[in-house]
């Protein structure tokens, strides 16, 4: 079976990742054809990178990061629930992304955004990235809107067309991952 992390790309106090994680996961974990774990980086707690030796070299020197692999490694694909901050994804998000480059390699990922302009902008900036550490980035994303999706910016209330968008993106991720995995056998 494969296996694909919803991870909560925000740690920022008051934040509105929570909440959407929480629905992509509580709608994905319905499906037969993947399991899938929420990931909060709030709770993973890495400091800004600190690593002496590139991550391509898989040479982890520091206890939080050699855990950060081994949280990593299982995964087949992903989920960023990725909030935008000027015009990109969260430092929080691009930092734990950074930590890492063999675990991430040969997966496939998918995007959910937020924000005024439904994080719009800080998927197109993940998608740059994605290319660098050979993650096969699905086309189809959800895109949240603050006006449309919050209720008076505060209560997540997402409108119904959003669980298509979502269900397009997962049965992207998960066929992308499961596409990949002959790749991920051979290293």
């Amino acid at each position: 079976m494969l296996k694909i992390a919803v991870i909560i790309g925000s740690t920022r106090p008051g934040r509105k990742g929570e909440a959407v994680g929480k629905w992509v996961h509580g709608h994905a974990q319905k499906r037969t054809d993947a399991t899938f774990d929420l990931v909060d980086l709030a709770e993973i707690n890495l400091p800004l990178l600190d690593e002496p030796v590139p991550p391509s070299q898989n040479k982890y020197s520091k206890d939080h990061t050699k855990a950060w692999s081994a949280k990593i490694q299982p995964y087949d694909g992903f989920v960023f629930v990725t909030p935008e901050y000027n015009r990109g994804t969260s430092g929080a998000l691009k930092n734990a992304i950074d930590f890492l480059y063999n675990e991430w390699t040969n997966k496939a990922a998918g995007f959910v955004g937020y924000g005024s302009a439904g994080g719009s902008r800080a998927i197109e900036s993940l998608r740059l990235v994605m290319g660098e550490l050979q993650i096969a980035d699905v086309r189809a994303a959800v895109s949240l809107m603050l006006r449309s999706d919050w209720e008076d910016f505060k209560v997540f209330k997402p409108q119904e067309h959003q669980l298509k968008a979502l269900d397009s993106m997962l049965d992207q991720v998960v066929a992308w991952s499961g596409a990949l995995q002959p790749l991920r056998v051979r290293r």
